[in-house]
C-alpha cells in the first residue's frame, strides 16, 4: 500500500460552553471511574431527545421534498460517513447531523467539561451516551425551530443503548452501514485534514492496495484542497495511528451490536466501498434507488 501525506501545524478556536448541569455530574463520574446513573442521566437526556424529534414542513427545494427522510449512517471511524452523508443531504434536502462535529465544537470550548472530554477523545474512548444525546437534542431542537424536516444522522447511534433510546422517540427509515478494508481505513484517518478557516474536509493520503484472489485492487486518490485552503490545513488531535487503532477496536466491540440491532429490524443496508468517491458514489445512489442527479454525482 502506498500512502502519501503532508503534515501541517494545528490551530485552535474558542466557543462558549452551554451544556446542562447534569452532564457535568455524569462526565465527572465517568472520568473518575464510577458508573453513570442511567435512571437520572439517560432518562433526562432521552426526554430532551423526544422533545426535539417532532418535525415541521421542510422549506427545501429538493426534488425529494416531502419524503421526510430519517436515515442513519454507520461505519468505522474514517470510513467516509461524513462525505457520503453530506452529499445525500444536499441531494435529498435534509440536514446532515454529525455528532462528531457536535463533540468537536464542545471540545473547542474552555472549562472543566471540555478538558475531561478531551481526555476521552484523545485516547480514542467513546463519549458517554447521555452527553451525545444531549448534544443531539439541542441540535435537533434548533433545526425544528428553523423549519427543518428529516435528517441524516452520522455517528449516532454508536451503542445499543443509544439505538434503543432513538427508536423510542422517532422512527428511523434506513440505516446505511459503510464498509472499507481496515488498511485503507487507517490510511484515510491518518491523511485527514481540515481547513482551519472554512472548515472544509480534505484527505492527503493516496491509497493504492494491490488486489488478490479474495479482493480486487483498491485505488483511492487524495482529496486535495484548493490553493486558498492549502496553507490552512490542520490535523485532528485524535488522528494518530495508536488512537485510530483504539477507535477501531472500540467500534468493533461497541458498535457491531448496533448493526445487529438494525439488521434484525430489517433496516440495515450494507454497502462495501469499492474505492474513492468517483467509483463509490454512483453505486451508492443505485443501492439506495435514488436518481443519479448530475449535479450531486460529480466526484
Amino acid at each position: 500500500m502506498a500512502v502519501s501525506h503532508r503534515l501541517f501545524r494545528p490551530a485552535t478556536t474558542t466557543v462558549k460552553n452551554t451544556l446542562p448541569s447534569f452532564l457535568f455530574r455524569s462526565l465527572s463520574s465517568y472520568s473518575s471511574g464510577s458508573s453513570l446513573d442511567p435512571k437520572i442521566d439517560l432518562e433526562e437526556a432521552a426526554s430532551q431527545l423526544e422533545k426535539s424529534t417532532s418535525t415541521s414542513p421542510s422549506p427545501s427545494p429538493s426534488p425529494y421534498k416531502g419524503r421526510n427522510f430519517h436515515w442513519v449512517f454507520l461505519g468505522c471511524p474514517g470510513v467516509g460517513k461524513g462525505t457520503y452523508a453530506s452529499r445525500l443531504s444536499s441531494l435529498l434536502g435534509v440536514p446532515h447531523i454529525a455528532t462528531g462535529d457536535l463533540v468537536r465544537e464542545e471540545l473547542s470550548s474552555s472549562g472543566l467539561l471540555s478538558s475531561q472530554l478531551k481526555e476521552l477523545v484523545n485516547h480514542g474512548k467513546l463519549v458517554p451516551d447521555e452527553f451525545i444525546i444531549s448534544l443531539l437534542s439541542k441540535r435537533l431542537q434548533a433545526g425544528k425551530e428553523n423549519g427543518e424536516s428529516g435528517y441524516i444522522l452520522d455517528g449516532f447511534p454508536r451503542t445499543v443503548t443509544q439505538a434503543e433510546i432513538l427508536e423510542g422517540v422517532t422512527n428511523i427509515d434506513l440505516v446505511i452501514n459503510l464498509k472499507l478494508r481496515e488498511e485503507a481505513l487507517l490510511a484515510k484517518c491518518l491523511g485527514r485534514r481540515i481547513c482551519s478557516e472554512c472548515g472544509a474536509n480534505y484527505n492527503v493520503a493516496c491509497i493504492d492496495i494491490e488486489g488478490d484472489d479474495d479482493s480486487p485492487r483498491m485505488y483511492m486518490p487524495p482529496l486535495l484542497p484548493p490553493p486558498n485552503c492549502a496553507s490552512k490545513l490542520i490535523s485532528r488531535a485524535d488522528d494518530t495511528e495508536d488512537v485510530v487503532k483504539e477507535r477501531l477496536r472500540i467500534y468493533n466491540k461497541m458498535t457491531l451490536p448496533v448493526e445487529e440491532f438494525y439488521k434484525k429490524r430489517g433496516k440495515l443496508l450494507e454497502f462495501e466501498l469499492p474505492g474513492g468517491i468517483p467509483e463509490s458514489w454512483p453505486r451508492l445512489l443505485r443501492a439506495l434507488h435514488l436518481e443519479n442527479d448530475k449535479q450531486s454525482a460529480i466526484a
